[in-house]
């Protein structure tokens, strides 16, 4: 695919890995800075939804990279620094720093690929006001990619789990999104994500946690939304997305924005 770079960052959000099937030539480096916050909220979705006592705000500055071990083997690091503000309260701290290795099997038409990432304990508690930058627990998460690129206009899709350590529950996961080149330098995207929690953990967390809500157990959602690229040179360019959620547990009822720079080398 001529424009491949650009597809790796296009499941970026919400902190997590790219989700695209195409991986990185060999010995090429892809990186991208980014910004995220969910500003501002008092309400979870839960069942039914409840209100934190007080006012959250959760940034993330995020650095994601992929090298290409092989024109067939990419890997990827994604380290997130969360900034959380509660009531009177902030914690700035890493989140899960996590590693992965993605492997193309196959290329013709679609692209077919599998991922395994590894996210570890890295993350940061605050007893004092619940605030949580991470899930307390190792995350394993095998993945299935496929894609296909039509000229200007590419699909992609994604299905997984998150199997997590310390009696978190694991989830189930499935997303896809579509994206089309609108001018000589702009794509726009719209995406969907779902995580679907298999409700097999029994953690019990401390009172403090559970009233925010941060990194809670049995979180799940539906997340919707649309992203641009700008592509400033071929090997420079920024992006901007906003993403919702038509279902959620345990996660804010408020919408994201993300914004990022990245560069190829």
């Amino acid at each position: 695919m001529k424009n491949g770079i650009i597809i790796l960052f296009l499941s970026m959000g919400v902190g997590v890995f790219s989700q695209s099937p195409w991986t990185q030539e060999k010995n090429k480096f892809y990186t991208q800075l980014s910004f995220n916050t969910i500003p501002n909220y008092s309400t979870v979705f839960g069942s039914p939804d409840y209100d934190v006592p007080g006012e959250i705000s959760d940034q993330t500055i995020q650095l994601y990279g992929e090298y290409g071990f092989s024109d067939q083997t990419s890997i990827v690091i994604n380290a997130p620094l969360k900034l959380i503000s509660f009531n009177d309260f902030s914690t700035t701290a890493l989140g899960n720093i996590a590693v992965g290795v993605k492997q193309r099997f196959y290329q013709k038409d679609w692209i077919l690929s599998g991922q395994f990432n590894v996210e570890a304990n890295t993350s940061v508690y605050d007893s004092d006001s619940g605030i949580r930058t991470g899930y307390d627990a190792f995350t394993f998460t095998p993945l299935f990619l496929m894609g296909r690129s039509f000229g200007k206009t590419y699909v992609q899709s994604f299905i997984g789990a998150d199997l997590r350590t310390n009696d978190y529950s694991s989830n189930v996961k499935i997303g896809g999104e579509i994206g089309h080149k609108i001018t000589k330098r702009i794509w726009l995207i719209g995406f969907i994500d779902v995580v679907k929690s298999l409700e097999n953990g029994n953690i019990v967390l401390p009172l403090e946690n559970t009233a925010t809500g941060l990194y809670v157990n049995d979180q799940e959602y539906g997340a919707f939304g649309f992203k641009g690229i700008v592509e400033i040179t071929e090997k420079f360019g920024a992006t901007v997305g906003f993403g919702g959620a038509f279902f959620g547990n345990n996660v804010p009822k408020q919408a994201s924005l993300n914004i990022g720079i990245y560069t190829t080398f």
